[in-house]
């Protein structure tokens, strides 16, 4: 799984992205503003807004942003005690070494 929403039931509805956790997921993932923007097909000048808390968005363009961070792997708490933090991923798998190449792996 990639991303996610610490603490949520199975077919739970999220809880929607404060400016903040959009910041600190951003500053976790090393993305800049327009970077999130281009990821979800929205302005630049958007992200800006909502981040500063300029802006009244619609439900559908904060689960767009959140969406995008979660799929790099942020992951939502909410509650008591609001964050964000990056998902734990293991080392990928390299495959088989070249020295440990035989023809029984080979199939």
């Amino acid at each position: 799984m990639t991303g996610s929403d610490e603490g949520q039931q199975s077919g739970q509805v999220s809880a929607s992205m404060s400016a903040a956790q959009s910041r600190a997921a951003r500053g976790l993932l090393g993305w800049s503003e327009a970077d999130l923007a281009a990821k979800v097909g929205l302005d630049v000048s958007f992200v800006r807004s909502f981040e500063a808390s300029q802006c009244d968005p619609a439900p559908g363009q904060v689960d767009a942003l959140r969406s995008a961070l979660m799929r790099a792997g942020a992951v939502f708490t909410n509650g008591d005690c609001p964050g964000v933090r990056l998902e734990r991923r293991d080392a990928p798998d390299e495959g088989t070494r070249l020295g440990d190449l035989t023809t029984e792996n080979d199939r």
